[in-house]
């Protein structure tokens, strides 16, 4: 109960940062740099914090929702791996190191995603692991990808 539950939250808020996000965007004349200073470490902070935190407290049952196996030193490492973007995320913002450090961990963090939704398709695939918590991860990665598109375009235009 308490992985789906860390699931909504995932997904209400990374959909409440994109709509603030972009909401910051659009305020006045476009700003990509603020939308994203904003956005960055929201959607990180909110996938990869909790993610973390599900991989080092629950491993077990998030692995058995996923149709993993459980009790691997993976899981541990995984999780880690997950706060150590949540928490660099952080310090980018706070230290306000600028636009440039926020894109190379956004782009950090989407490569991880990305390449870890392929292995979960190639799991759904060869395993035939349907299971939900196991086939949204390319589903919802794809839709990251696209709600991160035009403002990562638009500030790298400015660079």
């Amino acid at each position: 109960m308490i992985i789906r539950i860390l699931d909504i939250i995932r997904i209400v808020f990374t959909c409440a940062a994109f709509f603030a996000g972009y909401t910051i965007g659009f305020a006045n004349e476009y700003n990509p740099t603020a939308q994203l200073h904003f956005m960055i470490p929201a959607v990180i902070i909110t996938i990869a914090g909790l993610s973390g935190v599900e991989g080092l407290l629950f491993s077990d049952m998030a692995a058995e929702i996923k149709g993993f196996e459980k009790g691997t030193n993976y899981q541990k490492q995984s999780a880690i791996g997950l706060l150590s973007y949540a928490f660099t995320a952080i310090l980018v913002y706070i230290s306000n190191w600028g636009i440039k450090a926020e894109l190379a961990i956004l782009f950090t963090f989407l490569f991880f995603l990305f390449f870890s939704g392929i292995n979960h398709m190639v799991n759904a695939i060869r395993y035939r692991n349907y299971k939900w918590q196991n086939i949204n991860r390319p589903i919802i990665t794809l839709l990251l990808l696209a709600g991160f598109f035009y403002p990562v375009l638009m500030v790298l235009k400015e660079l």
